[in-house]
């Protein structure tokens, strides 16, 4: 095997998030990933159900190709479906348009530092040199890697553009370009949370993408990665609020003193004296954020997750509390939760499974708790699976964030009464399952619901809730259930509440 050259630069990988941890002296749990560039969560489109008729015939090969996504993709980029060449994510289809133009004693062209090594590598690999002296190959990266400037494009031609993040730029990219010598890469890892399937694509003339399927290899994506992005393409997601986020988390960071740069992707770049310091202070309190010379680059999470890395910016001491992060994921549902105990009611659930969204936001919101509850399941068969899976996860990081329960209350009471209905409820936080509920009339679910919430957050719960009207009779319930909460899960001294010394 051919030696590397003294000046190859290799691609570094982040630390895993366990390393990562163990570093911080913190639970995997509790430690926010802002150095990769992806939403915090998949999208409602990434269930098992999508990659369920594809897993099922997982031992052939992909014969015929894979026309379904070509045209997909096409249809989304507005080109013809000979003009799309598939990858394994943008970083394969960068390393595949390097080794089409670029051989031995080549020179290829890279945007300035910083930028995203892989132009560099993908060069090298290719067995070319790096610099602007008659480069047969240039890349541009738009929005740039780290900066998210959207820079001109370079005039010089063949050009390589390089839009993983062109979603967030509100600008039609360089798709309009590619009869002209012009290779537009893109992929499903940011917009589309789909970084883990591996799966990306080139636009270009039909000759040069004739070209470079000519030369990619067979087969290069999976038929399960197509099929999450088949299900991404047929719902795509609204880029708005996390732009909107993004200008939140840098006025923010200009209020604490700081400069970051505009941004026009999902990530904010910010210059500072000490990157590695910064790095360092923000990883102690759970915050991972990627580091470079001059800077540091932050993924734009959600308002939550962000706010925590504010906090630690603003050197606010970051108490861990009674939290907990829980994610439930099965054939039918993903769902992920984050629950503060000793919180505000500050509370947010959205699966979609509207009705018992809503239960459970009362039940917290009474509870006095901090609750961020999302994600998906298989709404087309009805709320059950959701619905039942959300309490399900809610009741494992209730169970969690209580800990070994020392020094609570215990025990709680509540009556609530909402117009027609009236609800009272009686907890025990003992640890002991226990569920006696009366929910007459119920709309549907609500018992069942509740009773999962109970079960999973180990606790003994008896609700009785009459009335005439379904949806007020099961709402009184939840309400009921959470002022009883509130009561019991307050904090009264370090003394375990049992007369037994076990819970």
């Amino acid at each position: 095997m051919r030696a590397l050259g003294a000046g190859f630069q290799v691609y570094g990988w982040a630390p895993s998030t366990a390393e990562l941890a163990a570093r911080a002296g913190l639970d995997p749990v509790e430690i926010l990933r802002f150095d990769g560039n992806v939403p915090p969560l998949p999208l409602p489109a990434s269930r098992p159900a999508a990659i369920a008729s594809e897993l099922a015939r997982v031992n052939e090969y992909p014969h015929g190709g894979y026309p379904r996504i070509h045209e997909a993709i096409a249809e989304y980029s507005g080109v013809a479906p000979e003009n799309v060449v598939l990858g394994a994510g943008a970083d394969d289809l960068i390393m595949l348009v390097a080794r089409a133009y670029a051989g031995a004693g080549d020179t290829v062209s890279v945007p300035q530092a910083p930028t995203y090594p892989l132009f560099r590598i993908a060069a090298q690999l290719a067995g070319a040199g790096v610099g602007d002296d008659d480069p047969v190959l240039t890349f541009a990266c738009r929005p740039g890697n780290p900066t998210g400037a959207l820079d001109p494009l370079p005039d010089a031609r063949p050009l390589a553009v390089d839009e993983a993040y062109f979603e967030y730029a509100e600008d039609p990219g360089a798709v309009g370009l590619i009869g002209d010598d012009v290779v537009v890469i893109r992929t499903f890892s940011k917009m589309f949370a789909l970084a883990g399937a591996r799966i990306g694509y080139a636009l270009a003339s039909r000759e040069v993408a004739a070209e470079l399927n000519a030369r990619q290899s067979p087969a290069p994506v999976s038929t399960l990665s197509v099929a999450l992005a088949l299900a991404a393409l047929a719902a795509p997601p609204d880029v708005a609020p996390v732009i909107e986020e993004r200008e939140r988390l840098a006025r923010e960071l200009r209020a604490l003193g700081h400069a970051p740069v505009p941004s026009r992707a999902n990530f904010v770049y910010m210059p500072v004296d000490d990157p590695r310091a910064v790095s360092e202070t923000l990883l102690a309190a759970g915050c991972v954020v990627r580091t470079f010379a001059s800077g540091i680059r932050v993924s734009v999470r959600d308002r939550e997750d962000d706010d925590v890395l504010l906090a630690a910016l603003a050197g606010e001491s970051k108490s861990a509390g009674r939290r907990a992060r829980r994610m439930r994921a099965t054939t039918e549902t993903v769902v992920r939760v984050r629950l503060g105990l000793d919180g505000a009611s500050r509370v947010r659930v959205g699966t979609g499974a509207g009705l018992y969204d809503h239960f459970l936001e009362q039940l917290a919101f009474h509870a006095g708790l901090d609750l961020v509850l999302e994600g998906s399941g298989d709404l087309e068969t009805g709320d059950h699976h959701t619905a039942e899976d959300a309490a399900i996860a809610l009741g494992q990081a209730f169970d969690v964030a209580l800990g070994d329960r020392k020094g609570i209350a215990r025990y709680g009471d509540a009556t609530v009464v909402m117009d027609d209905a009236r609800a009272s409820a009686a907890v025990d936080l003992g640890g002991r399952r226990h569920t006696s509920i009366a929910i007459a009339p119920d709309p549907g679910l609500g018992k069942h619901v509740l009773a999962s919430f109970a079960d999973n957050a180990r606790i003994a719960l008896h609700v009785e809730s009459s009335g005439e009207d379904a949806h007020h009779v099961a709402e009184a319930a939840y309400k009921a259930t959470g002022r009883a909460l509130r009561a019991a899960v307050r904090s009264e001294s370090d003394v375990l509440p049992s007369t037994k010394g076990v819970m």
